[in-house]
């Protein structure tokens, strides 16, 4: 069975999360996503709509998710290769080279992102609307 691993905080889901997901999972059997639990988003100057455990939920009932674990630091990613038996690691493109540190333990690959949505621009835009 080849196991990929992605991770993000996975905020305001939207159709770039659920493609790379599906492509992340069409990469091999069993998909585990990582997600940036609040703690570590406060360290990473990130405020999130959704609690961790909610956000692990919604993830959860998504088909090509297999099983979510948390993300507690950028430090754990080796560790989370090593115990999950990882084969190959997945991220958006605009992570292009950030992870090559891992190839030493599995393969890296750097997906494109869905071109024009973003949690960034589901945010601005509801604030543009709220604030008119």
């Amino acid at each position: 069975m080849k196991k990929v691993i992605t991770y993000g905080t996975f905020d305001l889901i939207h159709n770039g999360h659920i493609n790379l997901l599906r492509r992340a999972k069409e990469l091999g059997d069993y998909l585990v996503v990582a997600v940036s639990t609040d703690e570590f988003n406060e360290l990473k100057n990130k405020k999130s709509y959704h609690s961790y455990e909610n956000r692990k939920v919604i993830l959860e009932a998504i088909r090509y998710v297999d099983e979510v674990i948390p993300e507690h630091n950028w430090e754990q990613k080796v560790d989370d290769v090593k115990k999950h038996h990882i084969d190959i690691f997945v991220m958006g493109d605009d992570w292009k080279g950030k992870f090559d540190f891992l190839k030493d333990f599995c393969k890296v690959v750097y997906l494109p992102r869905t071109v024009g949505i973003s949690t960034t621009k589901i945010k601005n835009d509801l604030f543009k609307v709220n604030n008119g």
